[in-house]
């Protein structure tokens, strides 16, 4: 109803007999966000991007009805950090403690949802939200949680929560009078799953893609067919959510935000800094105001979308946010790449899941950095010593528990496929480069080899060049800031690290000489889909 005020000139309007104000008027002009999250979903698993064997209709609907975009990134491929970059529009190494996973988030940051709030915005959340780890303030980063209402799933591996009954709810109780900022977040693809469960959806195996890490045999097939089964869950999720905004008559005012925190959760993909993690699946439709099917080349990142949502809501982009806005690229009539200055992206991780030690110190990170180009994925570990999946005796605790982790794990160096162990869980060189267009599974490092030292160079110079720019401690020669940086689950350090466990906070403080976080008694911790 709201929807036909938006087609008239007039700045006061009757509608059923009620004048709205020109203030409301203009508030109903600004356009509504949804951005639907998926969790742990690779890119090359959406249709649009080329997957054969997982079906995704609705999110290639916003592709052809909108843009997708080939060259999106996520600044650091974790739950945490990764979805802090996204809500706080600054990268990773600009985030303090919450460069980490499960971090407390230093209450100094704000967040787009924050932002539009004040600036007269509905917002809220469904599903999964900014999560693991602790916050401060009255609602999720996200928003004002919206999850009530729940279901029976169709495996015993998906979530409960009815995501688009929810979704609803909050659209029956919103005033119209206000634009509306909600986060779809579903829990889908993260594990665990229902074994097999594959065979109940009756899919093929014989049409399943494996990657070049894998060993390709029936028992990795089959993981692969079970994620498969909820991408597509999410996918039909999605599908429900653009019902609602058509009958709700939203759809034509809405910009609709579709992609994921990162990869799929198999060893050598969730929690790496290798292509299939990090670069996501970005796909935006907002009614009649981007040209529909276009595809654009663009680097874009992350921390560039909360100053593009802040730009379309006709807001200034908060001073924290160091992500540049790309709303050009979303009203540009043209394809392939529009801005030739976005040719490249940063990556990087430092501390994610516990389960790493070195000398007397628990809980250390796998730092490393990273520069994508159009051509080349140059990475640079700097604790090459360090296990990158966590220590073996801790479980390579920064690998999900999986069928094929646990076929990985068991392999013996006199087995066939132990290359593959050795992929996914190996210590790596501190130096990697990938031949992104020729490998684009990154299993061939170029780094050793002299026709590629110039390469190394340039690249390498670029990255720094950038991340001194943007004060990154890591590469200003203090990163080793983020290994003291506190987490938020003592109790599981205590279980996991026995007699070697002691208070991360005190040793921050021992080190430092302050305390970066001070608890006070209104912090939430959220633990949804670790």
């Amino acid at each position: 109803m709201i929807h036909s005020i938006l087609k008239t000139t007039q700045y006061s309007i009757a509608l059923v007999g009620v004048c709205l104000s020109a203030n409301a008027v203009s508030q109903a002009k600004r356009p509504n966000i949804l951005v639907i999250m998926g969790d742990d979903i690779s890119r090359n698993s959406m249709g649009v991007y080329g997957s054969k064997y997982i079906k995704t209709p609705n999110f290639d609907r916003i592709a052809n009805e909108g843009v997708m975009f080939t060259n999106a990134y996520v600044c650091n491929p974790k739950s945490s950090p990764s979805r802090a970059c996204f809500l706080t529009g600054r990268y990773s190494w600009q985030l303090e403690e919450a460069a980490n996973h499960i971090p407390v988030m230093p209450e100094k940051f704000t967040f787009y949802p924050t932002e539009l709030e004040k600036a007269g915005y509905d917002i809220g959340f469904t599903g999964k939200g900014w999560s693991p780890g602790v916050y401060y303030g009255e609602h999720n980063p996200a928003g004002w949680e919206y999850n009530d209402i729940s279901l029976t799933p169709p495996t015993k591996g998906i979530s409960k929560k009815d995501y688009a009954s929810n979704f609803e709810a909050y659209l029956k109780k919103l005033d119209k009078r206000k634009p509306f900022c909600f986060w779809f977040g579903t829990h889908e693809a993260h594990r665990k799953y229902e074994k097999d469960s594959y065979k109940k959806a009756g899919k093929d195996l014989n049409l399943v893609n494996v990657q070049e890490f894998f060993p390709d045999n029936e028992l990795v097939r089959g993981d692969l067919a079970d994620y498969a089964l909820e991408v597509e869950y999410h996918d039909m999720m999605i599908g429900k959510a653009l019902e609602l905004l058509i009958k709700y008559g939203f759809i034509d005012n809405t910009i609709i935000i579709a992609t994921s925190d990162q990869g799929m959760p198999f060893p050598r993909i969730k929690g790496q800094i290798y292509n299939e993690d990090f670069h996501e699946a970005l796909v935006v439709r907002w009614g009649d105001k981007i040209k529909p099917g276009r595809t654009v080349t663009d680097f874009v990142n992350f921390p560039d979308v909360a100053p593009t949502i802040m730009e379309a809501a006709g807001l200034k982009p908060h001073k924290q946010m160091t992500g540049k806005s790309f709303l050009n690229l979303l009203l540009s009539e043209k394809s392939g790449r529009i801005d030739k200055t976005r040719d490249f992206s940063l990556v990087g991780k430092e501390r994610h899941d516990m389960g790493r030690v070195e000398g007397d110190q628990i809980n250390v990170g796998y730092p490393a950095r990273a520069i994508r180009t159009d051509k080349y994925l140059y990475v640079h570990n700097y604790k090459e010593n360090r296990w990158p999946a966590g220590d073996p005796q801790y479980g390579y605790n920064n690998t999900d528990d999986s069928p094929t982790k646990t076929y990985l794990t068991e392999l013996k160096e006199t087995d066939m496929d132990y290359k593959y162990y050795l992929m996914a869980f190996g210590k790596r060189p501190s130096d990697e480069l990938f031949d992104i267009v020729k490998d684009p599974d990154c299993v061939h490092n170029l780094a050793n080899n002299p026709q590629y030292v110039s390469v190394i160079k340039e690249l390498k110079a670029k990255m720094d060049k950038a991340l001194k720019r943007q004060k990154d401690p890591r590469v200003l020669g203090k990163g080793d800031i983020f290994d003291y940086y506190p987490q938020a689950r003592e109790e599981k350090m205590q279980k996991m690290y026995k007699e070697k466990y002691y208070n991360m906070f005190d040793k921050f403080f021992e080190k430092y000489g302050f305390k970066t976080v001070p608890i006070p008694e209104n912090w939430v911790e959220s633990r949804d889909g670790e």
